[in-house]
C-alpha cells in the first residue's frame, strides 16, 4: 500500500470555470459515463475517523473544508485508488445511522502484506479467507462501517 503517486493535499474550488488551469493528464468524463467517484462513510466522531483512516489505513487526506456553518466534508482516498471516501457533518443528504456502511471492497495485490501493513498500524483485521478462489479478510472502523480486503489472483 506504499510506493505509490502523492496526490494534491486539498482541493481548491475555483470561483469561476476561468481559473481552472488545463490539467492535460485529468480523468475526463466522457458523455454516458458514470463515474464512482465518492462513498459517504457514517460516522460518530469526524476527528476519530479521520484519524483513523489517514493514520491507521494509510488514507490520503484530500479535502478537509467547512463550506458553510455547521457543515464538514472530508474527502479521503485509499492508497492508488480513483474513488475516495467522505466524512461528513451538517448534511442531511447523507444522514445515515454510525456505523451502517458495510462490505467495501480494497482490491490489492498481495492480501497478507496488504494485512499485516494494517496490522502494523494498529487495524484489527481478520484472518485471510479463501472463498472460491478469491481471497478476502475483513476489517470495520471505530464505528462499525465494515471494509474487506479482497485478492483476486488473476488480476495483474
Amino acid at each position: 500500500m506504499t510506493d505509490l503517486p502523492v496526490q494534491p493535499t486539498t482541493t481548491e474550488i475555483p470561483k469561476d470555470l476561468s481559473e481552472i488551469p488545463d490539467d492535460p493528464s485529468a480523468v475526463v468524463v466522457k458523455p454516458g459515463a458514470y463515474l464512482l467517484e465518492l462513498i459517504p462513510i457514517p460516522v460518530s466522531d469526524i476527528e476519530r475517523a479521520k484519524q483513523f483512516y489517514t493514520e491507521q489505513c494509510g488514507f490520503h487526506l484530500d479535502v478537509d473544508v467547512t463550506p458553510a456553518e455547521g457543515v464538514r466534508i472530508i474527502q479521503l482516498t485509499p492508497p492508488g485508488s480513483f474513488c475516495s471516501i467522505s466524512l461528513t457533518t451538517g448534511l442531511d443528504q447523507l444522514a445515515m445511522p454510525p456505523g451502517s456502511q458495510r462490505g467495501l471492497h480494497l482490491v490489492v495485490k498481495d492480501i497478507e502484506a496488504a494485512r499485516q501493513e494494517l496490522i502494523g498500524r494498529g487495524v484489527e483485521v481478520s484472518p485471510t479467507e479463501d472463498l472460491g478462489g478469491v481471497f478476502y479478510a475483513w476489517f470495520q472502523d471505530p464505528d462499525g462501517n465494515t471494509w474487506a480486503l479482497q485478492h483476486m489472483p488473476w488480476r495483474r
